[in-house]
This record gives structure tokens, sequence and C-alpha cells, in this order.
């Protein structure tokens, strides 16, 4: 496992060269990448090209921000999907109910299971959500993949999971951590 000082975009690259690493050691053909903008989408849509990999990028959910806006470009996903990858664009399970439901009464089932999940940090609980999301929108089957996320933008996080859809939460499996900040 590589474990990064500190977290943020600066490990984006070497994750992703571990993720890819690590998938082609296991023979793992399915890779799930948490991408807002669309920046670490298109490096490992780069690195994926011609390798068989089945590549999901995974973004936030249409008014994430804002009602109606969606933050990565429709130039940059017009040019993932060039590239072969496929572009998630779904309800992240572990925010959007448990943030309305906060505003009513505090504290929410979503919110501790995403509370938990970050013990481990930030990109492991991102890589776990993507996995569901991506699973949802039948974009992967139920053999393990390999999940990229990040400590705010860029990738700092990568693991093997097998994935469930977010009605099967507890059936999914963290089966390694490729790499991850130690500073979380």
């Amino acid at each position: 496992m590589i474990q990064f000082q500190r977290a943020g975009r600066k490990n984006t690259d070497r994750t992703l060269e571990a993720a890819f690493d690590a998938a082609d050691r296991l023979g793992i053909g399915q890779m799930v990448v948490a991408s807002t903008y669309g920046d670490t989408g298109l490096k490992a849509a780069e690195m994926a090209a011609g390798s068989g990999m089945k590549l999901v990028v995974v973004t936030h959910n249409v008014g994430f921000k804002e009602p109606g806006t969606i933050e990565m470009s429709p130039q940059t996903r017009d040019r993932l999907e060039e590239m072969g990858a496929r572009v998630c664009t779904a309800t992240m399970p572990f925010r959007n109910i448990g943030t309305a439901i906060r505003q009513l009464q505090g504290y929410s089932q979503q919110d501790l299971i995403a509370n938990t999940l970050r013990i481990f940090g930030q990109g492991i609980k991102v890589c776990v959500e993507i996995a569901m999301m991506a699973s949802d929108a039948g974009l992967i089957t139920p053999d393990d993949i390999v999940a990229v996320a990040g400590t705010g933008r860029g990738a700092d996080t990568a693991a093997v999971i097998a994935p469930m859809p977010s009605n099967r939460l507890f059936d999914i499996k963290v089966r390694s951590i490729i790499a991850k900040p130690a500073d979380w």
C-alpha cells in the first residue's frame, strides 16, 4: 500500500498509476474514478486507452452546488466518452438524502455511515460511494473493481472493492487499500 504524507491532488498521478498496476496484477477489468470537473477522469481515460479497462467516471449529481447545474462541462463529458469512458452522474447516497434530513432533524443514518467510513479517510468514503453510484446506474458488474477518489480535488486514494448497489450497502467489501493519505 502507498501511504502519502499529505492528502490532495498532487498525488493524482501516483494514485492512478498504482490503481492501474493493481488492476492489471489482480486481473480486474473495471475501474470507477471520482471526478467532479473531469481532470482526474481525463487522466484515467488516457491511461486506460487501449487497455480494455472498463472505465466509469463518476461526477456529482446535477444540483450539487446549485439547482440545475453540474460542475463538469459538456465538452469534458464528451471528451471522456470519445476516449471510451462512461460518465455516471448520479445521486450521492451518503449526501443528498442525509443532507435534507439533517436540515430538519439533526443527524441522519447516511451521516453516520459516511462519517464511519471517513475514519479510514475521505477518499475511502468516496470510493465506496462511487462504487454504489456506478452499480446503481448499471455501469459496472458486481465483480471486483478498482475505485479511485480523493480528498478535495484530484486523487489520493485507491481501493479494490466488491461493489453492490446502494440498497445492498452492507454487502460491499473493501478488499484492499492500494493508496491513501496518512494525514487524514
